[in-house]
């Protein structure tokens, strides 16, 4: 680390004392005692404008200050049909951790379908998987392996992407945004695997758009990916889609313990007793109600923006294509 980088580290660490107490309470459970690490992530994310990074850490802080983002993990999604509703229309889960002690999450981007819930739920789980992988397995991992692991590493399955996909690009939008204001530089390297041509062409117009540290996270890999993710992680680690060449990915699986994105899996099991247990801990005496947490949304920036219309753009030209095809195999099959 260059010294520009921790004289970076120092001034935005001196700022940071200077902000009121409910923002430091907040700011405990944001660092986990990682403070040094944090302050990076931010400056990262800024390009190491401290200024910029100081901004944008402040404005997190009051964003989880008055959405109630620490009790998060005390409020769950009842009843459990629900809950397990929304597992398996937003399919994501925790396969295992790389050789590194990474933890590996598993993200089934092509077959979630968020039509079993309202967007308050899905936001609603993804904050909560956010703040468990940060409050709960990240420390426990960094206590395991002796040294500080506050990122992780995704694995994004294209298996079954269509056209219908651009009815998720809003709700994704407001999840990526949310990701990228408040947890921003959270994850290592994203493996991409199974993909369909639709994401291809995508990609080529999508990936000149992205800032040069995003793209130089993202690894698009032939077929499940299997051969290049055993190099850093075990076989046991490996999410269900990736086990076998051409296996693609489902929602369902022989071995539900096996599969990552069910509620039946020990991941989201152990998530859902954690929200559970803090919901009776912090509210011993009331009854645990029915009911979306709500959060406000910041507005997306203006790179996020011109994405989702990128990507929009595409899938349709890709539609258009699709049916002059579709058109003109039809006249040769009637001409016949």
């Amino acid at each position: 680390m260059g010294v520009v980088s921790q004289d970076a580290i120092k001034e935005l660490e001196a700022r940071m004392k200077e902000v009121e107490e409910p923002l430091k309470i907040t700011f405990q459970n944001v660092h986990q005692g990682y403070l040094v690490e944090t302050l990076m992530r931010f400056l990262k994310a800024r390009e190491w404008n401290v200024n910029k990074a100081h901004r944008m850490l402040v404005d997190c802080l009051n964003w989880r200050v008055q959405n109630e983002i620490d009790n998060i993990l005390a409020k769950p999604i009842v009843p459990t049909d629900l809950y397990r509703a929304v597992r398996d229309s937003q399919l994501i889960g925790v396969s295992g951790y790389s050789r590194e002690g990474l933890p590996v999450f598993a993200i089934g981007v092509g077959l979630s379908t968020f039509d079993k819930a309202s967007v308050h739920y899905y936001v609603q789980s993804h904050i909560q998987i956010n703040e468990y992988r940060d409050r709960v397995i990240l420390p426990s991992a960094s206590k395991k392996y002796g040294r500080p692991i506050t990122t992780c590493v995704k694995v994004l399955d294209m298996t079954g992407l269509k056209l219908s996909a651009l009815n998720q690009i809003k709700l994704l939008t407001i999840i990526s945004t949310i990701d990228d204001l408040n947890y921003p530089e959270k994850t290592n390297t994203y493996y991409i695997v199974n993909v369909p041509y639709i994401f291809s062409a995508c990609w080529k117009v999508v990936k000149p758009l992205l800032q040069e540290r995003t793209r130089k996270k993202v690894q698009v890999l032939q077929g499940c990916g299997r051969d290049e993710l055993l190099k850093i992680m075990d076989y046991a680690s490996l999410p269900h889609f990736c086990k076998r060449e051409g296996s693609g990915s489902s929602r369902n699986s022989d071995n539900r313990n096996e599969n990552c994105f069910s509620l039946d899996h020990p991941f989201h099991q152990e998530l859902y007793n954690h929200i559970m247990q803090q919901s009776l801990t912090n509210e011993p005496d009331e009854l645990i109600k029915q009911g979306s947490f709500h959060v406000d949304v910041p507005e997306p920036p203006a790179d996020r923006t011109e994405i989702a219309k990128t990507i929009e753009s595409e899938f349709n030209k890709f539609e258009n294509g699709k049916r002059l095809s579709d058109s003109l195999n039809g006249l040769r099959i009637n001409g016949a």
